[in-house]
């Protein structure tokens, strides 16, 4: 659980420095509303802000009243509350639910920790399917819109994977498929996954969505900070612990069908607000210049235009989307050492691509974004399967139950995540980046100490029960500095996307990020196969994970954390990462452009053939 920040949620500081109040108006349009891209442009040149960076600490009361006054000036209610529902239902619940239940449902299929990260990997993998999911959103537009009736697909998709759960999964599915043995075993396994990757890709689909539309008006609007980021953030949380205080006693009691009808809830509540457009984007006719019908019966057309002006790209992007869901799979049903030099060649060609198509700023900031995820291979299952080991297994082990370790710590988890984003806004909001990171690292290596003393059981030794060190040490301590690394992280990935391709460049920099997660998580189920730990069963052999925390936790991280700070600019956390205009990186010849397009469009403005000739779009 504390992992689901490094995940993909884009937690961001609230920002308090002096800034000029925009126009009411400025965005607070629906879908209906007209807004063209040169009056935009005209409207933020007329409003250009000096930002003055104030290091004197600010009440947070009187922070947040800022932050509050910025965010309704900017942002529309209906796009506020569409992040809200979503983040609320997708990564507060559906995320939380499903990351949560990962480790009850593996365990009692008698999977073991290397196998069972392995799995989640390959769930959490629609998150890294986000440049696809971008560039889709920024090519195709269905019945008018890019966004509205894709993000309404992808909520059909979801329901449809928890549909399949609740028909196809009872009580007693788990004892009847060990009883049956190993075969079994693994078809609903896998049968888990397939649903499970079906729920989080709306999730992830509805997240890029909103992400995409936010991160075109921060860089109309710079002055708004990432107080947008904040605000789904902090709804996100407030999701997770209502998720958390059920999901632990019906964990332990078996109820996973409640947990199920509950998510089929949690799906399909953001329906309402994606069908009636709350996400705002004007509406587009056939008769735009540039766009190709592809299918009049379903009102299919695709931005030739758009494409035309920066093709490599797009196709680049598109394709890095599909890296990681099929480096999970190579993985879970190839082998662990074929998925691991996959991913490795991988990683390679998307550094050699960003280094090829992108400024080079964007390319130094990519490489030291990959550097700070990669340093540290997790040990989720390993941590997970320790503390909830059973006596049969670990009979001198914490023991914990599902309602302590999910629920209990896991609220407490969540609060002091709110606490860290007030802090954040408090005092470091102020940092330039590379200093902010420096000490997240430094403090989130350090925070590990706390699972390294329960391990060696040096906590009981002088009297401090398990549980109360834990929540102590653990679901405070590493929650804390969890989020305090998590905030300029995902700060940096939103202020980097270029005019234009917002949602495809965002999606393209946090889906390097998630696959940069993922293969950490594939290094770290590999490390915990090869220590020879035995993690289920009545004899557990726990003894490698005290060294595995020492040197892939604490002295790794620190040695390649800090050098990699020096790849990303030291600027504040306010101002512009790279001057798009100056770079000159997305312009196009737009007059012949426009000849070529004419030239080309006569023919298919008619749209009488519902069939798509790709190689001709490419």
């Amino acid at each position: 659980m504390n992992n689901l920040a490094e995940a993909g949620i884009d937690p961001t500081p609230l920002i308090s420095e002096t800034y000029r109040s925009c126009s009411a108006r400025s965005f607070d349009h629906d879908a209906t509303t007209t807004v063209s891209l040169t009056d935009f442009r005209r409207h933020s040149e007329d409003n250009i802000t000096t930002t003055i960076h104030t290091p004197t600490w600010r009440h947070p009361i009187t922070s947040t009243n800022a932050y509050l006054t910025k965010l309704s000036s900017i942002f529309s209610s209906k796009f506020l509350s569409f992040l809200a529902i979503e983040q609320f239902t997708q990564w507060g619940g559906i995320m939380t639910l499903i990351m949560s239940l990962g480790l009850p449902l593996f365990k009692n299929l008698g999977i073991d920790a290397s196998r069972q990260q392995l799995y989640m990997t390959m769930i959490i993998s629609p998150f890294a399917l986000k440049p696809f999911i971008g560039v889709t959103s920024d090519l195709l537009i269905i019945k008018g819109y890019n966004k509205r009736y894709l993000g309404v697909l992808s909520i059909i998709i979801g329901l449809a994977g928890c549909s399949a759960l609740l028909i196809l999964y009872g009580r007693d599915t788990a004892s009847a498929a060990v009883e049956q043995g190993p075969d079994s075993v693994r078809h609903l396994a896998d049968f888990i996954v397939i649903c499970f990757f079906c729920m989080n890709l709306e999730g992830a689909t509805l997240g890029i969505l909103g992400e995409g539309k936010y991160s075109e008006i921060m860089r109309h609007k710079p002055e708004a900070g990432s107080s947008i980021i904040t605000f789904k953030f902090l709804f996100s949380l407030f999701g997770q612990i209502l998720t958390q205080t059920y999901v632990g006693p019906l964990a332990d009691k078996g109820h996973f069908h409640i947990l199920f009808w509950i998510a089929l809830g949690l799906l399909i509540a953001p329906l309402y607000p994606t069908l009636r457009g709350w996400i705002p984007e004007k509406k587009r006719s056939s008769e735009e210049n540039g766009l190709k019908k592809l299918c009049i019966s379903k009102g299919l057309m695709f931005d030739r235009r758009l494409y035309s002006t920066k093709r490599t790209p797009f196709i680049v992007i598109a394709a890095s989307g599909l890296a990681a869901p099929i480096m999970s799979a190579v993985t879970t049903y190839s082998g662990l050492g074929i998925g691991l030099t996959l991913a490795g060649v991988m990683l390679i060609v998307l550094a050699v691509m960003t280094y090829c198509i992108f400024p080079l700023r964007f390319f130094r900031i990519t490489i030291g974004l990959m550097l700070l995820v990669l340093c540290r291979p997790k040990m989720t299952s390993g941590l997970q399967y320790f503390y909830t080991a059973n006596e049969q297994c670990l009979p001198d082990g914490p023991q914990f139950s599902y309602t302590f370790y999910i629920t209990l710590s896991g609220i407490v988890g969540t609060l002091i995540h709110i606490v860290a984003v007030m802090l954040y806004q408090t005092f470091m909001s102020s940092w330039k980046f590379r200093p902010a990171l420096i000490f997240s690292m430094i403090v989130g290596s350090l925070a590990t100490i706390v699972d390294l003393i329960i391990i060696k059981r040096w906590n009981v030794a002088i009297g401090i029960p398990d549980k109360v060190f834990f929540l102590l040490g653990n679901a405070t301590f590493e929650n804390l500095t969890n989020i305090l690394h998590a905030i300029p992280m995902c700060a940096l990935s939103a202020k980097i996307s270029p005019p234009g391709m917002e949602s495809a460049v965002f999606a393209y920099s946090v889906g390097i990020g998630t696959f940069c997660f993922l293969f950490s998580n594939l290094l770290g189920s590999g490390i915990i196969k090869w220590s020879g730990m035995v993690t289920v069963g009545t004899d557990c052999n726990f003894g490698a994970l005290p060294w595995l925390i020492v040197i892939f936790q604490i002295l790794v991280p620190l040695a390649i954390s800090i050098p990699a700070t020096l790849l990303i600019p030291n600027v504040h956390q306010t101002d512009q990462l790279i001057d798009w205009k100056t770079e000159r990186w997305y312009e196009a010849d737009t007059d012949l452009l426009d000849e070529t397009l004419s030239d080309s469009e006569e023919g298919s403005r008619d749209g009488k053939e519902c069939s798509v000739n790709f190689p001709d779009l490419l």
